[in-house]
């Protein structure tokens, strides 16, 4: 049992009614999971108000609420703290409840609409190759060391986050890499969490189904950077416009990596193949599994983090060498009669169009580029015709299918799709909303030496369709059906 006041520290309080000498079991912000001597965290969320729910959190033996109004109505024996902010209070508490646990490590936050995965995941490998224990919060996985736990959001909630780092703790854990979402700054997730480094990867057209604007969407982003403490570094790149903006009023020191232009870290593309990338770092060489200019991106900022955490350059260069390839991003195979088959998340306009750019850049021009591609029900729809127009103009061939739908009438989505493609390249698009026979047919289609981009869905092992959710593995499924058709 833990002390209400202590849980409380550093809380922007308004107003008590009560003690706040209790001892406490738990800290919940769901009604349905409050058990006898818990706290009831009440949040105004983006489709449930927790203030709706105080009176059955009590009934199930809540001792304290905290709420961003008291109600008019208390009960007798209940605790009720009034806070400018719920969201921001839970982030606080939970650090305070399981003992501050970021401040015990070096955690750095990757922020940006793509590669976030992908860096927090190879910075988590190249510790870990190093010799270091290491944890990882990403969309993909959570990780404790060696300990793999099932992630189910990029950033997930306060008590969540701070549960596994308390657990990073308990296990020796010297450095935690974490995925910061739009989402996650805005909801208040990482408030109350010491974060010793930033890195920005890049800005493009996203989460507009949440974020009124772009520029909304900018600023958010941008928050995480301002609130970094004098003693962390803040990196950026410059080549995204973007970055300059995340710099302007952090207090952290600031450094900056690019492909394109002056910058602290710099980084020059000398070879770009389906076996890999060669890069010149600060005039120094390195061969790498991952592919294309995207990727090169990505490993500049796991260098310069790298080296701005106290390792030596040699070593760095020599633990990228041996980096493997992150689930669900440009994930491939080749069949026996040479068919590429590429599996990635790309999920945005900017991702689709920096996967189907590598690919052209890699291949001849005398095989199919062929793109299966959907775009997510319940989400942004202004990147729908901008998906369409994207894969129609870079691929050979486009069949715009299902992604998750969730509640969304499918074929809906696909005309949405379908918008964006331009008069010249009507011929080259086909729509079938069944993922599963979309993809087959691709594989029917694909010849020698073809290429098949299944994007969207990467690591994903499901689809979700009116609130349910069924396996359903791109790779796998592509893997299979390519394998039936050429024995």
């Amino acid at each position: 049992m833990k002390i209400l006041k202590d849980i409380l520290y550093k809380v922007h309080i308004e107003a008590v009614t009560g003690d706040t000498n209790l001892a406490i079991r738990k800290l919940v912000f769901d009604s349905r999971e409050v058990q006898a001597n818990d706290v009831f965290i009440a949040i105004k969320g983006y489709e449930f108000d927790g203030h709706s729910y105080i009176g059955a959190a009590i009934k199930a033996g809540a001792v304290a609420i905290i709420c961003d109004m008291i109600p008019d109505k208390i009960v007798n024996g209940v605790t009720y703290i009034q806070v400018d902010n719920g969201s921001s209070a839970l982030a606080i508490m939970a650090s305070n409840f399981y003992g501050n646990p970021s401040e015990n490590l070096k955690l750095i936050g990757v922020t940006g609409t793509n590669g976030k995965t992908t860096v927090a995941t190879l910075l988590y490998q190249l510790f870990k190759k190093a010799g270091y224990k290491v944890g990882l919060l990403s969309t993909v996985r959570i990780l404790v060391d060696d300990v793999e736990y099932k992630a189910t959001h990029t950033t997930p909630d306060s008590l969540t986050i701070n549960s596994y780092l308390e657990k990073m703790n308990h296990e020796g854990v010297e450095y935690c890499f974490m995925e910061v979402s739009s989402h996650g700054i805005h909801q208040k997730r990482t408030a109350g969490l010491r974060f010793r480094g930033g890195i920005f990867t890049n800005l493009s057209h996203d989460h507009l189904d949440y974020h009124d604007t772009f520029a909304e969407y900018r600023d958010v982003k941008k928050k995480f950077f301002d609130e970094l403490p004098k003693d962390a570094f803040c990196l950026v790149n410059i080549d995204d416009k973007n970055g300059l903006i995340m710099m302007q009023n952090t207090q952290a020191k600031k450094y900056t990596y690019a492909l394109k232009t002056y910058a602290d870290y710099r980084a020059q593309i000398l070879e770009n193949s389906l076996s890999g990338l060669l890069l010149k770092i600060n005039d120094n060489e390195v061969w790498t599994r991952l592919i294309g200019s995207f990727n090169a991106y990505n490993l500049l900022s796991i260098y310069a983090t790298a080296e701005l955490l106290g390792l030596e350059q040699m070593e760095i260069l020599q633990l990228m060498s041996e980096l493997e390839n992150v689930s669900g991003r440009f994930e491939y195979f080749i069949t026996k009669n040479n068919i590429t088959t590429i599996v990635d998340y790309a999920h945005t306009p900017d991702a689709l169009k920096n996967v189907l750019e590598t690919i052209n850049d890699i291949r001849t021009g005398n095989e199919q580029l062929i793109t299966v591609v959907g775009c997510g029900g319940n989400r942004d729809a202004t990147k729908r015709p901008k998906m369409g127009n994207i894969a129609s103009t870079l691929s050979t061939k486009v069949i715009f299918t299902s992604d998750n739908p969730r509640r969304e009438d499918p074929i809906a989505i696909i005309e949405a799709i379908e918008k964006g493609v331009e008069p010249q390249n009507y011929k080259k698009t086909l729509s079938i909303t069944d993922r599963k026979q979309a993809i087959k047919t691709a594989c029917q289609m694909a010849g020698e030496n073809d290429i098949i981009l299944i994007a969207g869905k990467g690591h994903e092992t499901y689809q979700e369709i009116n609130g349910k959710r069924t396996d359903f593995d791109d790779y796998k499924i592509a893997k299979e059906i390519l394998d039936n058709l050429h024995e």
